[in-house]
């Protein structure tokens, strides 16, 4: 267990992105409920899996912001896993269920063959699993060398995922159509640059001198580990309604409907 100290501007600094992680995923929830009927029905079903996506994130971000108000006594926030401390596991649990379902939601909204979409889900769904499994006990210790193991270990899966996307998923966007893939292209980057905050925020404690201790690597990871959420799930699924709406008007649906 760590304790923290905070200054009044760095409590309202986490205070204030965790509200805004927590409705920004509430409102995105809302919207792709809303937004089915606006899609064939054969592309609803990535934007129900971009609803759960939310809706599960939303949940553990309202965990995560009782656990900061619960855990933040006389100017100090306790930081551990014992019951009153502020528990970073919320984040790798919601992270274990939802990273999963964002790169099936990618595979649902491109409608593949069958045969094509169950050989990338089979390797991109246990590689994601992998990935934020193995960064948990890095996550968890205090010690340097420990952080630094768990990280390479969890990066290997990552670079797999990478290839599968840009490798293996590039042959299945020829028959796509007009601006599907080049939307898709833009997501993938998305996907690379909002999962690229995940690493250096956990890298700040190793790279502060100060270590897990420093209020100020401590602020900074909460806001870099919310803004990416935000991307990665938010904006995320707001780009596959958007790879949605645009394969329905292709197939024939009203732009208006």
């Amino acid at each position: 267990m760590t304790s923290i100290a905070l200054t009044d501007g760095q409590y309202s600094v986490i205070y204030n992105i965790l509200s805004f992680g927590l409705i920004s995923m509430l409102a995105t929830t809302v919207f792709t409920l809303v937004a089915q009927s606006r899609v064939l029905p054969k592309y609803r079903g990535a934007l129900i899996m971009s609803s759960m996506v939310t809706f599960i994130a939303a949940y553990h971000y309202w965990r995560i912001f009782n656990s900061f108000n619960e855990s933040f006594v006389d100017g100090k926030i306790m930081v551990g896993t014992a019951k009153g401390t502020f528990n970073e596991g919320y984040r790798y649990v919601d992270w274990i269920l939802t990273v999963p379902l964002l790169l099936v939601e990618v595979i649902a909204v491109l409608a593949l063959a069958k045969a094509a979409a169950s050989s990338l889900i089979n390797r991109l769904v246990p590689a994601a699993a992998a990935m934020i499994a193995l960064g948990y006990p890095g996550e968890l210790s205090s010690d340097t060398n420990t952080k630094i193991i768990w990280g390479v270990l969890s990066t290997l899966p990552f670079l797999y995922i990478l290839y599968v996307l840009f490798v293996e998923l590039s042959k299945s966007l020829d028959r796509q159509p007009a601006g599907v893939a080049a939307t898709v292209g833009r997501l993938r980057m998305l996907l690379i640059a909002t999962w690229g905050v995940y690493p250096i925020a956990y890298l700040l404690p190793i790279i502060d001198a100060a270590g897990a201790a420093s209020a100020e690597a401590f602020v900074n990871r909460q806001i870099g580990y919310t803004l990416a959420d935000v991307a990665a799930k938010c904006v995320f699924g707001l780009t596959i309604y958007k790879i949605a709406k645009m394969k329905s008007v292709a197939e024939g649906m009203k732009e208006d409907a």
